[in-house]
């Protein structure tokens, strides 16, 4: 059996040195992964993905808290399921849950649904908020793309470079290029 653990924090500045302190005190032998993206969802973490993937039948996959994982419920059930489906078992130590146990994957289910119902307060709360600033004139958005950088950017497609290779050398989004190129379209 091998033990592979996965430690991952949001973002650039922050460290995994405490869930690796905790990963370490329980399995000294573990395997360490870490990763520097958000949890939010699953798209995009290389790490976990890779991890899921090498993963077999009688390993483990180890972490320090369930949010380090999955931060909703359908991205927890998959990754439990990925895991079940190739005879591997997830633990969770903070919370000591072993999905290798019946009662570990049914307290793990229930963990599951608070762990998304947090999330929808949290999205709910920020919504009320901005509302709140709206109606106080006190929020005004997203900054739309400094206007210069669009015209740059309209500019480089003129001259013939790729939507893609202006917006990028601009600063801009593509999206916001192709709006814009949208825009002087229709006002033609």
């Amino acid at each position: 059996m091998t033990i592979f653990a996965y430690c991952r924090v949001s973002t650039l500045d922050q460290e995994t040195a405490i869930q690796e302190e905790a990963i370490r005190k329980s399995y000294p032998q573990a395997k360490i992964r870490h990763e520097k993206k958000s949890g939010a969802s699953t798209q995009g973490r290389e790490v976990l993905l890779l991890l899921l993937d090498v993963i077999a039948e009688g390993d483990k996959l180890v972490v320090w808290k369930l949010d380090r994982l999955a931060r909703n419920l359908h991205d927890l059930t998959t990754i439990v399921k990925a895991l079940e489906d190739k005879g591997a078992s997830l633990e969770i130590l903070d919370q000591r849950i072993d999905t290798g146990t019946a009662s570990g994957r049914a307290f793990l289910q229930m963990l599951g649904v608070f762990a998304e119902f947090e999330t929808n307060l949290r999205k709910e709360r920020q919504a009320a908020g901005i509302a709140k600033a709206k109606s106080e004139g006190r929020y005004t958005g997203r900054q739309p793309a400094a206007q210069y950088k669009v015209t740059k950017a309209i500019r480089l497609v003129e001259a013939g470079y790729s939507k893609q290779k202006a917006a990028s050398e601009a600063g801009i989004g593509v999206a916001t290029l192709y709006r814009r190129l949208k825009e002087i379209a229709d006002d033609k």
